[in-house]
């Protein structure tokens, strides 16, 4: 066969080219430009975010607190029992 494993197959008028994974930078520039990008997109994107979970938070706390309050019992209906 004589081809090397990279390239088995043959096909015209496309164009490929690869970098060795030893030769590749596994984090380049992650510090210098990675973080100030996530930061700068979540400043771009939190008050899109942020009211549904603030609004899904209060309605949370509240269901709980009518749960809590609807186990007890009401003392009017159990005045006579004293």
């Amino acid at each position: 066969m004589g081809c090397e494993f990279g390239s088995l197959i043959r096909v015209r008028h496309i164009i490929s080219y690869s970098l060795s994974p030893f030769k590749q930078k596994a984090f380049p520039s992650y510090f210098t430009k990675g973080i100030p990008n996530m930061l700068r997109r979540m400043q771009d994107s939190i008050l899109r975010a942020a009211p549904p979970f603030i609004g899904f938070y209060f309605l949370y706390t509240w269901g709980t607190q009518e749960f809590e309050k609807s186990k007890k019992k009401k003392a009017i209906g159990f005045e006579e029992e004293k």
